[in-house]
């Protein structure tokens, strides 16, 4: 499956890729539904969802996951505790509804000089944890800017004080964020390290590849296999290792995410580069698998 905002804003945009490649999921982060102003999946009002929900079943797509901003980085430990309650409280009957089981969440921006995680963030985390895990869904934390992605050391301590937390491990985001279990000036992280020491609570994969460029202090990214986030690698070990879950893909090439300079994208470009980018990777999975390529069968 792919992020769907990564092949463009438009709902029928997102659709489209998606059915292109053959593809049966989705996981979903922000949209623009019809008649509405682009939003995250569990914050477009509801109307805007039901309209949502009921274009995805027409197409025969369904969503994997809920790519939420809940404890993310565009929020610190000190943004109201009520605003992420909120989040999840919309976003529990959403996913029930569409039947989808996990949830993408974060653990808040971390302040510069932190190398260690607050006590509030290790309470916030593991009463969101339990407010999903009792409504039957699996919360995953993404090793992104936030506490828990510092380093693999913080990401298991985070998974200790949050029981039943699971994983979702982005091969990328250790090329760009700084390795903070060790003294300054901190090295950037190892994508293989951070895999080794996370696989065995990993539940989801994000694809992304990415190139540091010093020139700019940050990363370019690329194709998959192309970067230096050990794409074909970690696919390989996952399978080798029984992996069988969900495996989605965040271009990045076209826009990102959290870039704010606002520079206009069209629909068109990055729903081309997002079927080029779902191409390339099933041929890495067939070549991780040992299998001749199969398109659409991931």
């Amino acid at each position: 499956m792919g992020i769907g905002d990564e092949a463009g804003a438009k709902l029928e945009s997102q659709i489209q890729a998606t059915r292109e490649l053959g593809w049966k999921f989705i996981e979903m982060r922000g949209v623009e539904v019809p008649g509405f102003a682009k939003g995250n999946f569990h914050d477009i009002p509801d109307a805007a969802f039901d309209r949502a929900a009921g274009l995805l079943s027409d197409h025969g797509l369904g969503v994997y996951c809920f790519g939420s901003t809940i404890m993310n980085w565009a929020k610190t430990v000190e943004t109201p505790f009520d605003v992420t309650v909120a989040e999840v409280r919309r976003a529990i009957p959403r996913m029930q509804k569409l039947g989808t089981r996990f949830v993408r969440i974060m653990s808040f921006k971390p302040k510069d000089d932190d190398v260690s995680i607050p006590a509030a963030v290790f309470t916030r985390v593991r009463e969101v944890t339990k407010m999903f895990l009792d409504a039957g869904l699996q919360p995953v934390h993404e090793n992104c800017m936030n506490y828990g992605g510092m380093s693999w050391q913080h990401a298991l301590e985070i998974l200790d004080k949050a029981p039943g937390l699971k994983w979702v491990f982005d091969t990328a985001n250790p090329i760009f964020n700084a390795d903070r279990s060790g003294a300054k000036p901190w090295k950037r992280q190892d994508p293989w390290e951070f895999w080794t020491y996370l696989r065995p609570h990993t539940a989801h994969i994000h694809v992304k590849d990415a190139t540091w460029n010093p020139a700019k202090n940050d990363a370019d990214y690329n194709w998959p296999g192309e970067g230096e986030g050990r794409v074909a690698d970690i696919l390989k070990d996952a399978f080798a290792r029984g992996y069988d879950a969900g495996i989605s893909i965040e271009p990045h090439m076209v826009v990102v995410f959290h870039d704010t300079t606002g520079k206009p994208v069209s629909d068109d470009a990055t729903r081309e580069n997002f079927v080029e980018y779902g191409r390339r990777l099933e041929a890495i999975i067939a070549n991780a698998r040992g299998e001749s390529q199969a398109p659409g069968a991931q």
